[in-house]
């Protein structure tokens, strides 16, 4: 199993939930984060005045996967992610060990 953490624009949630469910992944964790990559945030114009915002609002989806689904999701998230623009955000995947479903006790890909 595999875990994918993907860093991306708020307003991009939303296709992207649609389109893991349209590859059998409908649940995921969302967490509202705040950040910045290699751009180091941003310069914005307010009443003539320019100003910079560091950390930019971001979401963070987490979705755990089989071995086999890694690349199926990864390429789903990136291709509803995908503005063309600095920020659009990036993927992270890890290992899982083991994972338990708290109600039934039953372990493994079983969970997912």
């Amino acid at each position: 199993m595999k875990k994918i953490e993907a860093i991306v624009r708020t307003d991009k949630v939303e296709t992207i939930r649609e389109a893991l469910e349209d590859a059998d992944y409908p649940g995921m964790t969302l967490t509202e984060v705040r950040g910045h990559g290699k751009q180091k945030g941003v310069k914005r114009m307010w009443r003539g005045r320019e100003y910079r915002v560091d950390l930019l609002p971001k979401t963070k989806i987490e979705i755990v996967v089989t071995d086999t689904d890694v690349r199926k999701i990864m390429e789903a998230i990136s291709q509803k992610a995908r503005t063309g623009e600095v920020g659009d955000g990036k993927i992270f995947v890890s290992a899982i060990e083991n994972a338990m479903r708290v109600r039934t006790g039953e372990e493994g890909e079983a969970v997912i």
